[in-house]
C-alpha cells in the first residue's frame, strides 16, 4: 500500500511540476489558463488518492469545490476569451468595408 501511495503522489507531484513550469513559461493566455485548469485537475486528483488511501470521507466538500472552482474558472476564461475575439473579429469585418471611415 506504501508503494503505490508513494507512486501515486510521485506521478501527481511531477504533474504538477511540469504544469507549473508551463504556467510560468506559456506564451500565451490560453496556455496559462491550460495550465492552470491542469493544475486544478491536479489538486482534485491528489485530493480522491489522499481520501482514497487513508479512507478519509472529510476531504470530499473540499474536492468538490476544488473541482466547481476549475470548472468555474475555465467556463469564465473560456467566455471571456472568445468575446475578445468576437470582437476583434468585428472590428476587422468594419475596418475591411469599403465605406469605413478612418
Amino acid at each position: 500500500m506504501i508503494v503505490v501511495a508513494v507512486i501515486a503522489h510521485a506521478l501527481l507531484g511531477s504533474g504538477a511540476l511540469l504544469a507549473l513550469l508551463r504556467l510560468a513559461r506559456g506564451p500565451s493566455l490560453l496556455d496559462r489558463v491550460v495550465a492552470t485548469d491542469t493544475l486544478l485537475v491536479i489538486i482534485s486528483a491528489s485530493l480522491a488518492v489522499h481520501a482514497a488511501l487513508n479512507r478519509d470521507p472529510t476531504v470530499v466538500p473540499v474536492l468538490v469545490v476544488v473541482s466547481l472552482l476549475a470548472f468555474v474558472g475555465s467556463v469564465s476564461i473560456a467566455r471571456y476569451v472568445g468575446g475578445m475575439l468576437l470582437k476583434a473579429a468585428v472590428e476587422a469585418r468594419a475596418d475591411d468595408e469599403p465605406g469605413a471611415r478612418r
